[in-house]
């Protein structure tokens, strides 16, 4: 990998990620360029067949939440007309927004940081338009880089006026795991957030308080251990089929996250129900395989199913940036049809199969961003991902394919990716790493994908 490549401008970085997230935004997408279905979608009608499942857990909570939580990481952006990054399609949010309150979704989750840094203004300007009571909002504290009570304060008091809101149903301590106590004890502790967060949520201004989790079981204990202090509410933690028992990165088993908040009586929270899109974007043969016993239904539903099965799941979010998604999500949870025996074990075996296509953990939930070398470190790695997903990875120069799977990889690689953004500009300064959630080596893994590209480059068939 490079190590003199120069550190660009932000002008320059915003420019290209522009051009990034278009790319990356047609990984996402439901269809295909020619508009047919891809294979995780379904030809079945999406209109909900009935009333969304709600969920309530007296007496601590004794809100009706809808089964399906919006998940606003993932607002539909487009090019600025000034040429500088992304905005939001804020009518696009509006409609979405509007289509979900009507067919009974009232929890949406958002966060200061998502869509950079736009989710919570976005989220606030859709919200607003509707009555109040008819929506519960979840953010979160996501004091990562400077956590004095000064900057925590102002991060606090800013949420409250970009959600155009006098108080938060779910307030949430972002991303706890990462540094274990240390971490916790300074964003939140020495600082006085705790102290002050407890007396917001006394006086009404936060009506439930709790945190989200990214880390091994043995620091999630630690946060266990904190709930006779500090009474958490709900706790929100990446849950789907594979990492029930098969951890995303170096993540705790989601079976064990579960079973820990279930003794402990209290609600989960679950976010990444599908993998970041993975577990609907499925190889064809695996797609196949859920089809058999589920002809009708989309490989996203199975995900959906299993997260909402579970009784101790308050709601399930989904980052839906189309309309097909949200309406595929209303059809499976209108209402919830809890999986059977039969279909537990059908999907842990599915999960068994999945697990021999070792797909990187990564969730493009672009915390590891901005690069300062304008690396698109989650392009690189969903280009990966989505090779590895349409055998498109070539490993054997004797295999009959390898032929058309190295000119998909290279030419999709230089199609998505631009080139001052691929993973030769990476230097290695491991400045993205703390922030992902999944854990992920991030250089160690763009290293090793710029490898394989050079290799394949330089191999003469």
């Amino acid at each position: 990998m490079k190590k003199d490549s120069k550190q660009i401008s932000r002008r320059e970085f915003l420019r290209l990620s522009g051009m990034g997230a278009l790319a990356v935004s047609g990984l996402a997408a439901c269809n295909t360029k020619d508009g047919t279905s891809s294979p995780g979608t379904s030809s079945r009608s999406l209109q909900p067949s009935g009333e969304m499942t709600l969920r309530s857990f007296p007496p601590e909570i004794t809100d009706k939440v809808s089964i399906l939580g919006y998940g606003c990481m993932r607002w539909p952006t487009k090019p600025n007309p000034n040429g500088q990054g992304n905005v939001v399609e804020q009518e696009t949010v509006n409609r979405l927004v509007d289509y979900a309150i009507e067919h009974g979704v009232n929890y949406f989750d958002t966060a200061p940081g998502y869509v950079q840094g736009m989710s919570e203004t976005a989220t606030g300007i859709a919200l607003k338009r509707h009555p109040r009571e008819k929506f519960f909002i979840a953010t979160k504290l996501s004091n990562f880089m400077n956590p004095t009570r000064e900057n925590s304060m102002a991060m606090y008091r800013q949420s409250f006026k970009d959600l155009q809101v006098d108080h938060i149903d779910y307030y949430l301590l972002h991303s706890l795991g990462g540094g274990g106590i240390e971490a916790f004890n300074q964003r939140f502790v020495d600082n006085g957030m705790m102290e002050f967060l407890m007396q917001e949520r006394e006086a009404g201004r936060i009506r439930h308080l709790g945190f989200s989790f990214h880390g091994d079981v043995d620091q999630f204990r630690i946060f266990m251990d904190l709930h006779d202090r500090y009474h958490w509410d709900f706790v929100q933690v990446q849950l789907n089929y594979v990492d029930w028992q098969h951890a995303a990165g170096r993540n705790a088993n989601a079976q064990d996250l579960y079973t820990a908040l279930s003794e402990k009586k209290i609600p989960a929270v679950i976010m990444e129900p599908l993998l970041g899109g993975r577990l609907s974007n499925l190889p064809t043969h695996i797609v196949s395989h859920l089809k058999q016993a589920r002809p009708e239904e989309s490989a996203a539903s199975w995900a959906f199913r299993f997260a909402g099965s579970l009784p101790n799941v308050l709601t399930v979010l989904s980052g839906m940036t189309y309309m097909e998604h949200l309406q595929d999500n209303l059809h499976t949870y209108s209402p919830l049809v809890p999986l059977t025996p039969d279909e537990e074990q059908f999907l842990f075996d599915t999960a068994g199969l999945i697990q021999k296509y070792p797909t990187i953990p990564c969730n493009n939930c672009d915390y590891c961003m901005p690069c300062p070398y304008g690396v698109d470190i989650p392009g690189i790695l969903l280009h990966y991902n989505k090779c590895v997903n349409e055998a498109n990875v070539p490993q054997d120069r004797m295999d009959p394919n390898y032929r058309k799977a190295r000119r998909a990889f290279l030419v999709g690689y230089d199609r998505e990716v631009p080139a001052l953004r691929q993973a030769d500009h990476c230097i290695g300064c491991n400045q993205c790493t703390p922030f992902c959630p999944q854990r992920i080596r991030i250089p160690q893994e763009l290293r090793r994908i710029d490898e394989f590209v050079e290799k394949l480059k330089q191999e003469t068939l």
